[in-house]
């Protein structure tokens, strides 16, 4: 069984977006291994978007993820970065496919309701930068 890290972004808790999101996951046979509320600060921000601090949109990125708390859950399941990344669709909402969670909830390419993990290095990271292992769970 494989995890995957999911950070329901600002807008899909200001849009109460989360229920529904999660309802698609579920529906798709994914177990939550961990769920916790948390405000992201500037420092954390930097380490997990270190890849893109070079784009002139980082601080706005930085900005618009620390606008709010956040809620950061772990899913496990079969294939489940994959699965979980085609449930999303497309970063960008304004050309994801409508039946995909971005494609029916997300707005553009910043408010697009949830990170997820792209690949079993980067989970296995993300899911140790935001959860110590003790808040882990087999389910």
């Amino acid at each position: 069984m494989e995890k995957t890290l999911i950070i329901f972004k600002p807008d899909s808790l200001e849009n109460k977006k989360i229920g529904e999101s999660l309802r698609r996951f579920e529906e798709e046979g994914f177990d939550i291994c961990a769920c916790k509320m948390v405000q992201l600060n500037e420092k954390i921000l930097h380490e997990h978007y270190a890849h893109i601090k070079h784009i002139s949109v980082f601080p706005s990125i930085v900005n618009y993820m620390s606008s709010r708390p956040v809620i950061i859950m772990v899913l496990q399941g079969k294939d489940a970065i994959q699965r979980v990344r085609d449930l999303l669709g497309p970063t960008d909402s304004a050309i994801a496919p409508k039946g995909t969670i971005r494609g029916d909830l997300g707005t553009d390419k910043t408010r697009n309701i949830a990170h997820a993990s792209d690949s079993p290095e980067n989970a296995e990271i993300e899911i140790k930068r935001f959860f110590a292992f003790d808040e882990l769970f087999e389910v």
